[in-house]
């Protein structure tokens, strides 16, 4: 007779509180795939919830639409196996605003022309913004719900640069931290070190990097024309620092070193979700020490 295998054993219940497996604590942290006693058992030990939020949005012919968000995600998710906490389903939502004329210029456009975000003229598809009083309702929804669950932090992962995008998080983490419970931290999904630069690339060559890393069936770089045929920015959608600074050359073309074509790779991909998910879980874990 085989011997009766012994089943792998359940949560003990201590008063209220649930002590979950080893495997339970470490292996999964997104609030779906978690029973409530598992939810309550991670928040207990690090009071965090982490919300990855990003549009769905053009990134050149290259890239998929949800580069954004599936930068927040993988950024969110990795950082919060390190500090504890549970990472918030992932947010397909963002908005944006014309181009400045100073800007529109150094992107190859006249300066008086009406573009919003990344939907340049020529792009065979829109990007999914939404008006910025929605995008604020919803945030602010989500950390409504948040405070019901009895966190600590909310900390709101993004992967989307616009000024106005930023600023509806920025506006709600200052609004938050004076008032309530909750306190609020709000944190780009990219290295330190990037964001000292100026402003950051669009689907050049260090975010093409971070999904080949994640998912590279979804890049193709055959869909750009052949290196060295210079990739204008007004054409490709795909723009560097200073394109968007409004320091860009004469030819308003991506620059040699965010050229996609010749310096992307994976192992830089991964490189930057690690950093990025690494300085995120120190600074989590100092704010929640505050908390």
């Amino acid at each position: 007779m085989a011997k009766r295998q012994k089943s792998s054993p359940g949560p003990r219940q201590r008063g209220s509180r649930y002590i979950q497996s080893e495997e339970n604590q470490t292996m999964e942290c997104r609030i779906a795939y978690l029973r409530p006693g598992q939810i309550r058992a991670r928040l207990a030990e690090c009071p965090a919830v982490y919300i990855p939020f990003g549009p769905l949005e053009w990134h050149g012919p290259h890239l998929p639409y949800g580069m954004d968000p599936l930068n927040a995600e993988a950024v969110a998710l990795r950082a919060c196996a390190k500090s504890g906490g549970v990472v918030w389903g992932t947010q397909f939502w963002g908005t944006e605003r014309e181009r400045r004329p100073e800007q529109l210029r150094s992107l190859g456009f006249k300066p008086n022309e009406y573009v919003v975000g990344m939907d340049f003229p020529n792009h065979s598809l829109k990007s999914m913004y939404c008006p910025e009083e929605v995008f604020a309702i919803i945030v602010r929804e989500i950390l409504r719900e948040t405070v019901t669950l009895g966190a600590k932090l909310a900390v709101l992962v993004n992967g989307h640069g616009a000024e106005n995008h930023i600023a509806v998080f920025k506006r709600l983490e200052t609004e938050f931290n004076a008032s309530g419970p909750l306190k609020v931290y709000f944190r780009l999904a990219a290295p330190k070190d990037a964001l000292k630069t100026g402003s950051g690339e669009h689907a050049a060559a260090m975010e093409t990097s971070i999904l080949m890393h994640l998912h590279a069936p979804s890049v193709d770089l055959k869909t750009l024309p052949p290196h060295p045929e210079p990739l204008h920015y007004r054409d490709y959608g795909i723009v560097d620092g200073p394109g968007f600074d409004g320091s860009g050359g004469p030819e308003h073309a991506l620059t040699p070193p965010a050229d996609p074509r010749t310096k992307a790779n994976p192992e830089w991909g991964r490189e930057i979700v690690e950093t990025s998910a690494s300085e995120l879980a120190e600074e989590v874990r100092e704010k929640v020490k505050g908390a």
